[in-house]
């Protein structure tokens, strides 16, 4: 099984994904603009037509984070600071827990710092200076 988390953004998704790509490596694998859609029987605004439809960035062996922008056309707004859902990345070594937790990290907001957790595992939680919240962990095969 392979889980692909989809974030909503407000205009910012390839500057959030651009992020995200500096620190988990990959490559987009799509970028569907929303200019790329508009016909004449769904014509699009042009403060929306460089907004991102669809962004897909692969990490990992076989996942992808995936993107896109919530123009005003669909009536919508992500607000910056939700708290519903939150993206847990597993590591295969406490090393990458650390470079994931310090790269996506820069410029959020820590509420939790890395550290052996109670349960087991080595973790920390944080949201993101585009506010998406994240946890990573690690666990040993103690």
């Amino acid at each position: 099984m392979t889980i692909n988390p989809w974030i909503n953004f407000n205009g910012n998704a390839e500057e959030a994904f651009t992020f995200y790509k500096s620190v988990f490596g990959g490559d987009f694998t799509k970028v569907i603009r929303f200019k790329d859609l508009a016909n004449p029987e769904y014509p699009i605004a042009e403060k929306d037509q460089n907004k991102i439809m669809l962004i897909a960035l692969s990490i990992g062996k076989n996942d992808m984070l995936m993107a896109n922008d919530v123009p005003e056309i669909m009536g919508q707004e992500v607000n910056e600071n939700e708290n519903r859902s939150k993206i847990s990345i597993r590591t295969e070594s406490k090393e990458e827990a650390d470079r994931l937790f310090n790269g996506l990290s820069t410029g959020g907001e820590i509420e939790v710092p890395m550290n052996d957790g109670p349960w087991g595992s080595y973790f920390g939680m944080f949201r993101d200076k585009y506010g998406i919240e994240w946890i990573i962990e690690f666990y040993s095969n103690k």
